[in-house]
């Protein structure tokens, strides 16, 4: 927990020069700290059984959708990470992730694969390491509509993007649209400041109520 929350709070929420733009690495990790937004579950043991990470995962996925706030503003700073501290192989997470992020997409929620020396490619500085962290872990956030660079790579998760952000546009104007952001999807994406929708998220969270705990709570 205390690890956890050190790496969010220093990391997480602090602007870094290696990033490639300006801000925080995350600018909805602060918020959703200070609004007691965040979970934390755990995964004991070295060497777990895939299927039952599997299997934890996939409730995740379900208990994700039922943590409160359900509705309202707020509802987007939700976090729940589910921690391995005794992991001793990594590519248990790769292989998870890349074999789940669909399911979670397709959900409207992003699956993000965290652990040390974790070597996937800043999104604007290509030597910087945004997800190497002090433990492995797996989290689930709501997607947010600045996160379609990280989908690009299947038409079916930006199908998912359009679908969740733009749910008027017929389904043959979606489908001409996620062609066209696929043919782009080698090109490099220009640092973008934050949205309108960002910052107001960021002032709800500093209002409406007494201060909260910045500690993640747990849940398994």
């Amino acid at each position: 927990m205390d690890v956890v929350r050190m790496w969010a709070e220093d990391h997480l929420a602090a602007d870094n020069q290696e990033l490639g733009r300006d801000g925080p690495v995350c600018p909805y990790v602060a918020p959703s700290m200070r609004r007691d937004l965040m979970w934390v579950g755990r995964i004991p043991g070295a060497r777990p059984w895939p299927s039952f990470v599997r299997l934890v995962l996939s409730d995740a996925m379900e208990l994700y959708r039922t943590l409160p706030p359900t509705e309202g503003g707020a509802a987007v700073l939700r976090t729940l990470i589910t921690v391995l501290p005794d992991l001793q192989d990594y590519t248990l997470i790769d292989e998870l992730h890349a074999e789940l992020k669909g399911a979670f997409v397709a959900r409207g929620v992003m699956l993000g694969q965290f652990y040390p020396g974790c070597d996937q490619p800043g999104l604007w500085n290509k030597d910087y390491r945004p997800l190497d962290a002090p433990i492995p872990m797996i989290v689930v956030r709501s997607m947010m509509t600045t996160d379609f660079p990280f989908l690009l790579e299947q038409p079916e998760w930006m199908s998912a993007y359009v679908k969740k952000f733009a749910p008027a546009l017929p389904a043959h104007v979606r489908h001409v649209v996620v062609n066209r952001l696929i043919a782009a999807r080698t090109a490099d994406v220009e640092a973008y400041q934050l949205e309108p929708e960002e910052v107001e998220i960021e002032a709800l969270a500093r209002t409406n109520g007494k201060p909260v705990s910045a500690g993640p709570h747990r849940s398994d």
